[in-house]
């Protein structure tokens, strides 16, 4: 397995994660008054919008040549801290 394989696999892993957690967070949201599940949406919506650009950026480099892909994961990861941050953010203010 190349390591272009290994990191994507990893971080479609990761993605994986956060669309669970996305699911968790719905469901929390769904139980909440009025005023706090309109925040936990707006938080759900940008968490969505930063993970499918993260999505949108591994499906780049999937479909990159073989020494192209080196030049785009660097975009990759840092829009990969971002959306981290967000998430973990996300998940302790909503807990």
């Amino acid at each position: 397995m190349s390591m272009r394989d290994t990191y994507v696999k990893k971080l479609q892993a990761k993605l994986d994660e956060w669309n669970a957690e996305i699911d968790k967070l719905k469901a929390k949201a769904d139980f909440k008054e009025a005023d706090a599940q309109q925040e936990y949406y707006k938080q759900i919506d940008e968490l969505k919008s930063m993970k499918d650009d993260v999505s949108k950026k591994l499906d780049e480099i999937k479909e990159a040549g073989d020494d192209a892909w080196e030049d785009l994961k660097a975009g990759l990861d840092s829009a990969w801290d971002s959306v981290s941050s967000a998430f973990s953010s996300a998940t302790s203010r909503f807990k």
